[in-house]
């Protein structure tokens, strides 16, 4: 009789064989967001001067009448424009960079863990957009007018470009992740780490952590710290009050308390289960009769 040659599936082999086809596909999806962002660069590189002097306009308003800014090293009027230009090449993009992390991890959720997920990912992308917009029209004002004013008398104000562009990406890193606060909260919820009771009780903490962090990440002057910790304050609130509806839901069962005493009927069910597994050892059929309340035929 002719061999059947029966291929034995190899349990590591198709572990291996998934694992490459994961990292092909975060392959892909990593390459498209670049593209994305590569795109968006060229797009805006011809306008990189008109970019930064959009960036500059809070600072320039508020400089004493014949001072400017200046640019220390030679290469910083070059550079300084196209490491912006780049900067909002990926703040544009990231759309469409958390829209590839969504399609790479969305197949290994449930349905209902989609239609949560879904929701917070778009309203992360929107709080970020909405702390660096509160940074660059209310704080940016407030916190240049004041470090102007607070220098002493004979002193030139004149900043440089370059170390205005990192001061200002700061402010525009720590108001987005600050207004991340309600999706960080929800998120705690959503994984059991915590309640919205516990976060309540925790209240003064978050209050005097928030000015810690407003005093970190913000100019020494109290207007942005306090334009940063209030903001933060109110969103943790917000971020209590709609992780209620992301709270996990209690298990279905519960959990037999193995010490209380059994029923009558669970004791019939017991006694029953032991009669048929007596019969079966014996081979014999069993004939399925009343029983009275001690559980005897």
């Amino acid at each position: 009789m002719p061999k059947t040659s029966d291929k034995v599936a190899d349990p590591e082999l198709d572990k291996g064989q998934t694992f490459v086809s994961h990292l092909l596909e975060l392959r892909d999806r990593l390459m498209r967001a670049v593209l994305s962002i590569l795109v968006i660069f060229i797009g805006l590189i011809y306008f990189a001067r008109d970019i930064y002097t959009l960036l500059a306009r809070p600072i320039r308003a508020v400089l004493p009448e014949g001072t400017s800014m200046v640019a220390i090293q030679v290469p910083s009027s070059i550079f300084a424009p196209i490491k912006l230009t780049l900067v909002a090449s990926i703040f544009l993009a990231m759309p469409v960079i958390l829209h590839q992390f969504w399609k790479f991890v969305a197949p290994g959720l449930y349905q209902h863990e989609r239609r949560l997920a879904m929701p917070i990912l778009a309203s992360s992308v929107a709080l970020f957009y909405a702390g660096a917009a509160f940074a660059y029209f209310v704080v940016f004002p407030l916190a240049f007018q004041f470090v102007i004013a607070f220098a002493p008398e004979g002193v030139s104000v004149t900043p440089d470009i370059n170390y205005y562009l990192d001061f200002a990406l700061t402010l525009f890193f720590a108001f987005g992740l600050a207004f991340e606060v309600p999706i960080a909260t929800i998120v705690l919820v959503w994984a059991g780490a915590t309640t919205p009771e516990k976060l309540r009780k925790a209240r003064p903490y978050v209050i005097v952590g928030a000015f810690v962090i407003g005093m970190v990440l913000t100019p020494p002057d109290a207007i942005s710290q306090t334009l940063l910790a209030i903001p933060m304050w109110l969103l943790f609130e917000l971020g209590v009050v709609l992780s209620r509806f992301y709270m996990p839901k209690p298990a279905a069962t519960e959990e037999v308390d193995e010490d209380r005493p059994l029923t009558d009927a669970e004791l019939d069910e017991e006694f029953d289960r032991a009669d048929r597994e007596m019969d079966e050892l014996a081979g014999r059929p069993r004939d399925e009769g009343p029983r009275d309340g001690d559980g005897r035929s």
